[in-house]
């Protein structure tokens, strides 16, 4: 298998800044197009767990805009082969100082571009 081949690694590097805009810009249709449509699409966050992108649609559009904006450290994202990839990153809010937050994320090449068919974020103390 190939890991980190160059051009699939910066699509993926691509998609994810492109979900980090997204994320703290509160762009609700992005974040959507960016998760797989499909009921096995998977989003466990810090406080919810959601199962299928039903559930997924209804948090996004109803989650508060505000305090979204965030920094991002040691993020890592590897591929592998042409089509699967991880994207791993640590965040820290200014409103929350003595916590980390971590995500987790799994993308997968479809005929529609990359999209993120499994995430998970937390958060424990700094």
């Amino acid at each position: 298998m190939d890991t980190d081949l160059p051009d699939v690694k910066a699509e993926v590097e691509a998609a994810f800044a492109a979900y980090e805009v997204a994320l703290v810009g509160n762009d609700v249709a992005t974040l959507e197009a960016l998760f797989w449509d499909d009921p096995r699409t998977i989003r466990y966050g810090g406080g919810e767990n959601l199962y299928g992108m039903d559930a997924i649609r209804a948090f996004r559009r109803g989650r508060s805009p505000v305090g979204l904006d965030r920094t991002l450290d040691r993020t890592v994202i590897t591929t592998y082969g042409r089509d699967m990839a991880t994207a791993m990153t640590l965040f820290a809010r200014k409103h929350a100082p003595d916590r980390i937050g971590r995500q987790s994320q799994t993308w997968v090449r479809f005929p529609d571009g990359w999209k993120i068919v499994a995430a998970h974020v937390s958060l424990i103390d700094s």
